[in-house]
């Protein structure tokens, strides 16, 4: 690993210099007023050169300064600056910036093909290492972003359909916080190299791929029903319980087992159904 780090850099101030260049050029014009030419050629020569190591700075930026590829230092002071004109500069932005991936088709865990994209919030904090650690660190932030991102989605399930939530597996879709928080991580690795601070990382877009789409909303549908049903029975096995227990200790009627049995059966059947039972009415005997 490279053992250079940034530094900072203090460069003159661009009024003072830009005092010499004017009093360079009014040299040069009283040069030519008492034709003096080889003086008048020799400061117009130096203010031109001295013009050329102006720059500015602005709020949240930076200048990578390398003078014949030795990096002396990184500007971060905002203002007009001046600095040797043989210098190279770089300008790196030190904004906080926006990604949003482009939606991409990658298999699960369970290797079901799924649809996934992030936004990622980042910055740079290491004006050096974003300059001479990776050759274009926007195109390695959106590289490494798409590769973290599948990588990510073939650690989890996209779903699943565990009955026991205690013992359910954390999935893309129901563990958001949890899958969050490892893309964050794992990008915070991958963008370390070029001087990359991750702010935020959150899936932005999640869905079955179309192919597989329509299969899987009812393999859903299906358990949701399922699930659903379990608990409508369980609720309706605890009411006929109860019924038989007032029924038997207020002694309002006596029932043998086989009257029991029809009587659970006919209570399972109006607490049960997904439709309104149609009871009949007997008006003549109980039996």
């Amino acid at each position: 690993m490279n053992a250079m780090r940034e530094k900072n850099y203090k460069p003159i101030s661009g009024y003072v210099m830009l005092l010499v260049v004017f009093l360079l050029v009014g040299g040069a014009i009283f040069s030519v007023a008492v034709q003096v030419i080889p003086v008048f050629a020799i400061l117009l020569l130096l203010a031109i050169f001295f013009s050329t190591g102006f720059f500015v700075v602005n709020p949240n930026s930076s200048r990578v300064l390398v003078l014949f590829g030795d990096y002396r230092g990184t500007v971060k002071s905002n203002g007009f600056f001046w600095v040797n004109p043989f210098f190279n500069g770089k300008s790196v932005s030190l904004r906080a910036r926006n990604f949003d991936s482009e939606k991409v088709k990658v298999n699960d865990k369970l290797g079901n093909p799924i649809m996934i994209g992030a936004i990622l919030v980042w910055q740079v904090k290491d004006a050096y290492k974003a300059s001479f650690e990776v050759d274009n660190y926007e195109n390695f932030v959106r590289i490494q972003s798409e590769a973290a991102i599948r990588n990510l989605a073939g650690a989890y399930p996209y779903d699943n359909f565990e009955d026991n939530q205690a013992e359910a597996e954390v999935t893309l879709r129901s563990g958001l916080k949890e899958v969050n928080h490892a893309l964050e991580e794992e990008l915070r690795e991958r963008l370390e190299i070029a001087g990359i601070a991750v702010i935020e990382a959150r899936i932005s877009y999640l869905a079955y791929a179309p192919e597989i789409a329509n299969a899987m909303l009812r393999r859903q549908q299906a358990t949701a029903i399922v699930s659903a049903r379990q608990k409508i029975v369980e609720g309706a096995v605890g009411m006929v319980e109860m019924a038989l227990s007032e029924l038997s200790k207020k002694e309002i009627i006596h029932l043998d087992e086989e009257r029991k049995a029809a009587m659970v059966s006919n209570l399972m059947v109006v607490l049960c159904s997904d439709k309104d039972a149609t009871p009949i009415v007997n008006t003549g005997s109980l039996y």
